[in-house]
């Protein structure tokens, strides 16, 4: 199972959270540092906040686009 690190981006609804993953690279075209932000649905049964660092896995459907999960705050 693939897992990552995320940061807590929103904690509004019951029992999901949403997550952001920031990914950084170097263009091999124009040698710039490149950002891309990619958001995430997780099943969450811990209490966190916005902005905690988070480990997540994917696991199967738990609903139409939650199927990440919230393994522990790091």
């Amino acid at each position: 199972m693939k897992q990552l690190k995320a940061t807590v981006f929103s904690t509004k609804m019951q029992q999901t959270v949403v997550v952001q993953i920031t990914r950084r690279w170097t263009s091999p075209l124009y040698q710039k540092t490149v950002t891309r932000k990619k958001k995430y649905l997780c099943d969450n049964q811990l209490e966190l906040k916005p902005g905690d660092k988070v480990l997540i896995q994917e696991t199967r459907p738990i609903s139409k686009r939650k199927k990440w999960k919230v393994l522990k705050k790091i």
